[in-house]
């Protein structure tokens, strides 16, 4: 009887020992924006500027005015289509609306599932904004930048006015 116990209890244990019972990936797939010059397409940090999405339950504050910020997280909505963000500075404000695609992902036992998200379009309305760049549609739980939002500058805006 010892004999067949000794296998059966070192089967046991080397599987159990194979899982960690944690997940340490990243369990969200949330889009990463970084902000760009619209001039120079140079990395630029932001004073002033105040993000937020726009309809709940996305309807927080994602940047404060008071922060310098070179990138923010937008979370889309996995249950829309769609989802709009307001950028603010001032006076002055952007409405940017994402049109995607949602599709869960089995990430593994530990960590369960995901959602991925397809970027299929975005508009914006080009007051602060002066364009948006896709560099990856496929937003997953990789902690990328796959947003470059290109921002109007100050001087751009009066020579503008100018003409």
């Amino acid at each position: 009887m010892k004999n067949r116990l000794l296998p059966l209890l070192i089967i046991a244990l080397t599987v159990g020992g194979c899982s960690t019972g944690a997940c340490y990936d990243n369990q969200n797939s949330l889009p990463k924006a970084g902000f760009y010059s619209a001039e120079t397409g140079q990395a630029v940090s932001v004073t002033g500027l105040a993000v937020g999405g726009m309809g709940a339950p996305n309807d927080s504050l994602l940047c404060e005015p008071q922060e310098t910020a070179s990138e923010v997280y937008l979370p889309f909505r996995p249950n829309e289509g769609t989802t709009t963000f307001a950028f603010k500075s001032g006076a002055i404000a952007d409405v940017v609306t994402f049109t995607y695609d949602t599709t869960p992902y089995f990430a593994s036992a530990d960590c369960g599932a995901v959602w991925l998200f397809r970027i299929r379009s975005v508009k914006w309305s080009g007051a602060l904004i002066d364009s948006v760049a896709v560099t990856d549609s496929l937003i997953t739980n990789v902690d990328a930048q796959q947003i470059k939002i290109f921002f109007n500058s100050p001087a751009q805006e009066e020579d503008d006015d100018d003409e």
